[in-house]
């Protein structure tokens, strides 16, 4: 061993000399410097090893040159930051081995053994994890005869017996908190909080108690809007279902939000509870609306085989007057199809928060094979049931003209004549349509459907009696995080002793976007000719499978299969492939798709967006 050397400092300038000297003292340790290089982590899952490396104060380190003195400190530490790391997932007394080694190759490429960066590996046996052994969980005061307090304090986890998880028991711990306070109990705070872990028992005792208080109840209701009022506050002040008084709940205040947003009123809508300002631990309601723009305008440009080139306009108006009314014009102009829509609803709120509207419709249709003309006055009253369900009851009043092409008979001549027929019906009708997804924009899980039920009598302003049913349902599975399974039925039935007397608008056709890919629009079915006329009833079918990109863009591959028939289906089957963009506005897709029936079938393009359900 090197005997120290003695340094003797002269009486003048003493601090620069001392200075001097311990910096020539410590230059060599300065001057070896090593990389931390890769740090390995074996024996634990995918989440406690990620939870570890990020604790580590040599993953940190890792890529940079530091001392040796450093390096040693790190590697001392690495055993304690790797047992504390485990500490939340309920492994108290794991073996932890460091070891460390130079790794290949060298970090400076000069050759100095000094410099190759060191590899460590961590090496870690769990041990036996900490389970709870006792967990008195509980609320005192008010809330202890709150039952939906209670079933939050039964599912509480971890549960005897169960590993010690810290981010389960936050998570449980916090619910409960956030529960307390969307239920009226604003002054809840512990009593006691404390978890204590017996490490030589691998045991744990949880104790957590909250005191309730008082639960606030509902106060006054406040509206306001910025900045200006366009709504009659009593219209609003209807949306407000409780009584003043009445407990509080924070779902009373989320269900307003959603009346709010359904009227489409307003761009902004702020609902600020104040319990700060509670009187008599009534706690007033203060909600802030912006309101949206009045007029909303649309135009677009489109093309169908049958129908041609043609394009959209459209105006809406969200608030005709303060009493809420809203106006709806459109106008779909193609070549050889046209429609024209005027549209009047006033806000309801008997019985079922919806719309009370009246709507004119008027459609001319001029294709290869009909001339249809349909007037039809609809008078409909819509109301939301529940979060996921709508229903629609509505009376039509129709008045349709139709012709089919037919062949004249004159082989001289290629004219054409139409066999004209007249029908008029009244009839009510019950739409109810159900959504519970994920996202209705690009649904990932979940189901969407409509039913609708509809009948008239003849003498009672129809033509010819009859009744339909027709029912649509799409379910949405999504595999991992790019995959979708899309399944799509449905079914229609018509009951009814005069078919002929029914007009188009009235019977089943498949084929076509939505419906039969690889068979055009209304392809599929009984037949004049070339052309599909209506039939009483419809059964489609269809399964697709999309896988999406990192980029938005995916690919699709579907069969459909299905029919539209009077007696006995005459199933067709198409299957193709598409092109899927996750847009904005919901998913747009173009297929290319083949009939499987004929030989000698064509390939149809389809292009369609938006979420159908």
């Amino acid at each position: 061993m090197r005997a120290p050397q003695r340094v003797t400092l002269p009486r003048s300038h003493p601090a620069i000399l001392r200075a001097f000297a311990l910096a020539a003292l410590l230059s060599p340790a300065l001057a070896q410097a090593i990389e931390v290089g890769a740090v390995t982590i074996v024996g634990l899952d995918e989440e406690m090893t990620e939870n570890v490396r990020v604790s580590l104060s040599l993953e940190q380190a890792q890529g940079r040159d530091v001392s040796f003195r450093r390096l040693a400190y790190m590697l001392r530490e690495a055993e304690d930051e790797t047992r504390e790391a485990l500490e939340p997932f309920g492994f108290y007394s794991p073996t932890i081995t460091v070891e460390r080694e130079p790794a290949s190759g060298n970090g400076s490429g000069t050759g100095d053994p000094r410099r190759a960066p060191v590899a460590v590996t961590i090496t870690v046996d769990p041990g036996e994890p900490v389970r709870i052994r006792h967990a008195n969980i509980a609320i005192l005061g008010e809330g202890a005869r709150d039952r939906y307090l209670a079933e939050e304090l039964d599912a509480f986890a971890p549960a005897p017996g169960a590993i010690l998880d810290h981010p389960v028991y936050e998570a449980s711990k916090n619910r409960i908190s956030r529960r307390l306070a969307q239920r009226g109990y604003f002054d809840a705070d512990f009593s006691a909080r404390r978890v204590e872990v017996t490490r030589a028992d691998h045991a744990a005792d949880i104790e957590l108690v909250w005191i309730s208080g008082e639960r606030y109840d509902m106060g006054p209701t406040t509206f306001t809007q910025t900045p200006q009022e366009v709504i009659d506050p009593g219209l609003l002040e209807r949306l407000v279902y409780w009584e003043q008084g009445e407990y509080y709940h924070q779902g009373r205040l989320d269900r307003l939000r959603t009346s709010l947003q359904r009227l489409d009123y307003f761009g902004s809508i702020s609902i600020d509870p104040q319990p700060d300002n509670a009187v008599d631990h009534q706690v007033p309601v203060q909600v802030t609306l912006t309101p949206a723009p009045r007029k909303v305008q649309t135009a677009g440009l489109s093309y169908g085989t049958d129908s041609g080139a043609g394009f959209r306009l459209g105006e809406e108006r969200r608030y005709v007057n303060r009493r809420g009314h809203k106006a709806l014009v459109q106008l779909d102009w193609a070549q050889r199809r046209k429609t024209a829509t005027l549209q009047y609803r006033i806000p309801a709120f008997a019985w079922l928060d919806g719309w009370y509207a009246i709507s004119l419709q008027g459609a001319d249709e001029q294709t290869r094979y009909i001339d249809s003309r349909r007037l039809e006055l609809v008078g409909s009253r819509t109301g939301q049931y529940s979060r996921n369900l709508n229903l629609v009851a509505s009376l039509h009043a129709l008045r349709e003209r139709w012709g089919y092409v037919v062949d004249d008979g004159d082989d001289a001549t290629d004219d054409l004549a139409r066999d004209y027929r007249y029908a008029t019906f009244l009839y009510p009708s019950l739409r109810a349509e159900y959504i519970d997804v994920d996202d209705r924009l690009f649904p990932r899980e979940g189901i969407g459907g409509t039913l609708v039920l509809r009948g008239g009598a003849e003498g009672v302003g129809s033509d010819a009696s009859f009744g339909q049913l027709h029912a649509r349902a799409t379910w949405y599975r999504g595999f991992g995080e790019r995959n979708r399974l899309i399944v799509r039925g449905e079914l229609g039935t018509t009951s009814t002793g005069a078919l002929t007397d029914m007009p188009p608008s009235l019977r089943f056709y498949a084929g076509g976007d939505r419906s039969i890919r690889g068979y055009d629009w209304r392809e599929v079915g009984p037949r004049i000719g070339d052309f599909a006329i209506g039939a009483k009833h419809v059964t489609t079918a269809s399964v697709e499978f999309e896988h999406y990109f990192a980029n938005s863009f995916g690919f699709a591959v579907f069969a459909d299969s299905g029919s539209a028939y009077d007696d006995r289906p005459d199933w067709r089957t198409g299957v193709g492939a598409g092109v899927r963009w996750a847009s904005p506005v919901g998913p747009l897709r173009f297929d290319i798709a083949r009939g499987l029936d004929e030989p000698d079938s064509p390939f149809t393009l389809h292009l369609d967006i938006g979420t159908s359900f």
